[in-house]
Parts: C-alpha cells; structure tokens; sequence
C-alpha cells in the first residue's frame, strides 16, 4: 500500500495500517538476511536467556497460565525456527522456509487465545526479541556501521512483519472462540425440558433475536424428534417485552415444531405483555396461558390424561375414585 491510498477517502484497516508502520516497500539486502542468521547462530546462548528474562519482566509468567520452562523451551525453538528461515529464506517471510516458524507462531498465538492472554502479552513474545538482538549486534563488534544499521533495520521490518502476523492469527483465534462461547451460551439458556411423556417445555429467558431463534428451533426440534413429543410449550415468563419482531420468531419457532408433528403452547403472557401484544396487533394463533401450570394442564387434557387429586388411607396413596379419572 502507498501512502496515495488515501486519495480514494476510504480509512485504511487496522490489518493495513500496521503494515503502513512497517514500510514493506523498503527492499532488505539479502545479504542482511544472512549477516542476521549467523548473529543469532553465533550469540544463541546470550540471546536466548536474555530474551525469556524480558518476557518474564513484562509478567507473562504472573498470570500463571504458562510455566517459566514451557517459556524457555518456547522460545529457544523459535529461534532455532528463525535461524533455518533466514538461512534458506532470507528475509521474505512470506517464503516456504518460513512455514515452521509461521506453524508455530501460529499454535502459540491460538494458544494463548484459548487461554485468556492479552494481545499485548502475546504479541511480547515476538517484540520482546528486538533488544537482544541489538544487544547482541553491539556486542559483536565485526561489522561495519553500514552493515549495522542494514542489519538493524532487517531484524525490526523482520519481526515485525512475525509480529504483525502472531497479532492477526491472535485476533482471529479470539474471535472464534468468542463465537463458540456465545453459541454455547445461547444453548445453555435455551433448554428443552421434558414434563411428561409426549409433552417438552421450552422455558425462554431474555431477548429473543434471529441468531437465537435458530438455536431455539434447532433444539426444539431435535428433542421433539427425540422424544416423539406431541406437545411443546413455550414459556415466555422470562422475555422482557414481546415486539412484532419477538412476535415474529415465535411464530417461526411454532410453525416449525408444527410441521414436525407437535402443538404448541405459549405460557408466561403477563399483563403488561398482552397489552402490548393487543397495542401492535399482534396475533400468536395459539393457545396461550397465564403461566407454564395452566399450560401444563391443559397439554395433559390433550394428550388424555387427567389430573386426580390422590388421598391417603391406612398409609397407602391412590387416586380419589369420586373424580373418574385416571392417574396423571
């Protein structure tokens, strides 16, 4: 991307103004590539412990979601990682003899996503290795000032272009696990509750918007399929409001169960939902009731069973024969 992007007026993405920051157009010397692998080859092992040490300065370690040797074991193969793809890759990192270093940046950042760790705090793992590296160059002493200040700006486009990359799979890895939290969640506050033989209960608790509905449906239907339900009751005592478009995927929700060979009931209609109901026009063409017993009760009547009133005689409990029913 050049800088006269901007003339079409449309914001540049957080992905292309960090790559903006690290100026890709700037070619790097191959030979800088090569002048950086043999310092990393020939200072490993003042590197390496210099590196964990400002990983762990920066409290990666206090969260106690990653042990000081999976740390060290942790960045000691990334630098083995990143000797060999500058030694048969040169700078591009794009290139395949980058592939191992990408794979395991990769796994790290998905990693640590999946354990709760910052962007920042992963992103150290790459950025933290800019300091000895340089420290590392001083020390040196074997280069010329032009071969210093190439093989400075090298390692910072270089890891920053790993660090960039560790950053957009660490993202990407967060978001799909906030997507499968939600998904898990919304299962978990939609359950299908069996209250007899032939008759589920759908108790719904806060807002019902599309995404929802479908997990509605979904489980609604697989345990009417299940369960061989006839009845399914749908609770709305927990639903703040009911809207025409709450209204409308109710009425998805029951149409649904219908063509899979169940009647639907809905309970929970409290007073001031019902006005509002009646305000918009609302019509759920179904049978609805005050509360989930009365539903009950009459998805009992439907399916033939009757509710008896049991008495208890010389320590023994049965159905009153006065009422001419038979045991729910």
């Amino acid at each position: 991307m050049q800088a006269g992007a901007f003339a079409t007026g449309v914001p540049p993405t957080l992905k292309e103004w960090l790559r903006l920051c690290v100026i890709k157009e700037t070619r790097m010397p191959a030979q800088a590539g090569t002048d950086v692998a043999s310092l990393v080859s020939r200072n490993e092992k003042a590197i390496l412990p210099e590196w964990v040490e400002l990983q762990k300065n920066a409290g990666i370690l206090h969260t106690g979601r990653i042990s000081e040797g999976e740390l060290l074991s942790q960045s000691r193969n990334f630098l083995h990682l990143l000797h060999e793809a500058l030694v048969q890759g040169g700078t591009d990192t794009s290139a395949a003899a980058y592939e191992p270093a990408r794979a395991m940046l990769a796994e790290l950042s998905r990693t640590r996503a999946m354990q709760g760790f910052s962007p920042s705090e992963t992103a150290t793992f790459i950025f933290s290795l800019k300091q000895p590296l340089f420290n590392a160059l001083n020390r040196d002493g074997t280069q010329t000032a032009e071969q210093i200040a190439s093989m400075v700006w090298t390692s910072t486009v270089l890891l920053d272009e790993l660090g960039l990359f560790t950053l957009e799979i660490f993202q990407k890895s967060r978001e799909e696990v906030i997507v499968r939290q939600q998904r898990e969640i919304a299962e978990l506050s939609t359950p299908v509750v069996k209250l007899w033989e032939g008759i589920l209960a759908l108790p719904l608790i806060g807002t019902l918007d599309s995404q929802r509905t479908q997990v509605v449906m979904e489980n609604l239907l697989q345990t009417i399929v299940d369960d061989e339900a006839e009845i399914a009751i749908i609770d709305i005592t927990g639903v703040p409001t009911v809207d025409t478009l709450t209204a409308q995927h109710l009425l998805k929700t029951v149409a649904a169960a219908r063509l899979m060979g169940a009647d639907c009931l809905i309970s929970g209609i409290r007073p001031q939902i019902a006005q509002t109901m009646v305000h918009l026009g609302v019509e759920l063409n179904v049978i609805s009731k005050a509360s989930l017993a009365d539903a009950f009760a009459v998805a009992l009547r439907q399916t033939g069973r009757t509710i008896v009133k049991a008495k208890r005689v010389e320590g023994y409990t049965f159905a009153d024969k006065k009422s001419g029913g038979q045991d729910a």
